[in-house]
């Protein structure tokens, strides 16, 4: 007996052996979401909120990526590129020149702002519904 479906599911695509298309990697779809600079500027935020030094240097990286890669990123910035990959890697700690460097090529800037009390969010978020 077939199994019918509803209009929401659809077979996935076939190659000729009858195995499943792969479908577009994360870390592509990551890649091409990073060349817009909000997009790049949310997900450098959500790293530096998560307080983690090599998660960071891998949004870095993967930022760096999105703009052409490390090579251009270095030329761009007006970086060693050997002294970049060395920066961006796990262990990395930039200069705050570095990182400067780094985020005006890619069009962002490194900013500070207060934060928001529990108390005076939720009086925010009252006020704004």
């Amino acid at each position: 007996m077939r199994k019918t479906t509803s209009r929401t599911t659809r077979r996935a695509a076939r190659s000729a052996r009858g195995k499943v298309a792969p479908s577009a990697s994360y870390q592509e779809w990551l890649i091409e979401s990073l060349k817009d600079p909000k997009e790049a500027a949310a997900y450098l935020e959500a790293a530096i909120e998560d307080g983690d030094q090599a998660g960071l240097m891998r949004a870095l990286r993967n930022v760096a990526e999105a703009l052409g890669g490390i090579a251009q990123v270095a030329k761009a910035a007006n970086l060693n590129r050997e002294t970049l990959y060395r920066t961006l890697s796990e262990g990395g700690n930039p200069e705050l020149r570095s990182l400067t460097a780094i985020l005006g090529a890619a069009g962002l800037r490194l900013s500070v702002k207060p934060r928001q009390r529990r108390r005076a969010r939720a009086e925010t978020e009252k006020l704004a519904a």
